[in-house]
């Protein structure tokens, strides 16, 4: 592999295989790659879940969803799907492809598709030698020589290849059309009409990340009580359940100031109200990744599975419990105890809401308050 071979590229693969969150994290690298020669055109490989954020990141062209057999959560098919899928990748001609991997992924069943459909350019990070299933090999450094930020590990796999882009921020671009229906909405719930108000967002994907429900209800009691604010909750069909759960644990004590949003917001709308909310208070999920890309402070609730995926370049507030069992990769709780959340007061949540409202001069109307000590 040569740099004026990757110069010449033009038509570009990029494969990344698990969620929305690590898609929008790989966002500065593909802009890397697309602006590093003129004419590029970007397609993204994807899950169904990192396919949904593709038509809010202006540097994908084009997105083909895959449903790779050796991700998590896969559900089992033959191999003719393989077989598809390397065809319709070669009616394409790509002349490169770029694999996008967490260190604790291999890249090779990634390699051996794009292998397959003769795209002849392949570079990603490999622990082991790769021999021709990669024409680009990145020995894997991590993490035995150090753990970098997924957004950085993946510009400095584009960095290797001589692409540098303009700017390091993650992207999602809110259209307008979404922001103008999410304030009639704020609106007709009247939130934020008289008082600062706050978006909560209690869904993820993995139950070792989600924040416990009687600890929501009591965050959500404290942001009315103490703070005076208003409150929405969102969320998709998916997370309904997890919201009711959120509000039978407050019972009668809920608000008459707390909004649910759950089911009424496609991707478009939860990024529309998350750029219109003046803090995010979210799990370690997708929602905080568009918080990072789209400038709204963020108190994120960070379960210690991995170390890797904190908020990139935006103003935040990280909470955790050290645990023995730190970054675990486990999507349920190995020990039963989920204490790097469940141990997380909600008197510290509130806390960081209050300091990011007054970073962004959104606390005037807050009352007096000595705030809690919390972890950042």
């Amino acid at each position: 592999m040569s740099g004026a071979d990757w110069a010449r590229a033009a038509n570009i693969l990029c494969v990344r295989l698990d969620n929305m969150g690590d898609v929008l994290m790989c966002t500065p690298a593909m802009r890397a790659i697309r602006q590093s020669a003129p004419g590029r055109r970007i397609t993204l490989l994807a899950s169904r879940s990192g396919a949904a954020v593709a038509p809010f990141v202006p540097e994908i062209d084009a997105v083909l969803t895959y449903a790779a057999p050796w991700m998590k959560n896969s559900a089992p098919h033959g191999a003719e799907e393989e077989l598809a899928i390397a065809r319709a990748l070669k009616e394409r001609a790509f002349d490169a492809a770029v694999i996008f991997t967490a260190y604790s992924q291999s890249p090779l069943p990634a390699a051996l598709l794009c292998y397959l459909a003769d795209i002849p350019l392949r570079l990603a990070h490999c622990r082991e030698n790769p021999y021709r299933m990669l024409t680009g090999w990145i020995p894997e450094p991590e993490p035995e020589h150090g753990i970098r930020h997924e957004v950085r590990r993946q510009l400095d796999l584009a960095a290797s290849i001589g692409c540098i882009p303009d700017s390091e921020r993650m992207s999602f671009a809110v259209r307008d059309e979404d922001l103008a229906w999410m304030r009639r909405r704020l609106a007709a719930h009247r939130i934020g009409v008289e008082r600062p108000w706050v978006l909560l967002h209690p869904g993820a994907t993995a139950a070792s990340r989600r924040y416990p429900a009687a600890h929501w209800s009591r965050v959500i009691a404290m942001l009315a009580d103490e703070l005076g604010v208003d409150v929405a909750l969102a969320g998709d069909t998916g997370d309904a359940r997890v919201i009711a759960a959120i509000i039978d644990a407050a019972g009668t004590a809920l608000p008459a100031t707390v909004k649910s949003l759950a089911g009424e917001l496609d991707l478009g709308g939860l990024g529309a109200a998350i750029a219109l909310a003046p803090v995010l208070v979210s799990n370690n999920s997708g929602p905080a990744h568009i918080a990072a890309a789209i400038g709204t402070p963020v108190v994120d609730l960070y379960a210690l599975t991995n170390p890797q995926h904190t908020p990139w370049q935006v103003r935040n507030r990280v909470l955790f419990h050290d645990v023995p069992c730190r970054f675990c990769y486990k999507s349920i709780c190995p020990q039963g105890h989920h204490d790097c959340l469940h141990k997380v007061e909600p008197a510290q949540v509130v806390a960081a809401v209050r300091s990011l409202l007054r970073e962004s001069g959104a606390d005037a109307c807050l009352p007096a308050h000595h705030p809690c000590k919390i972890r950042y």
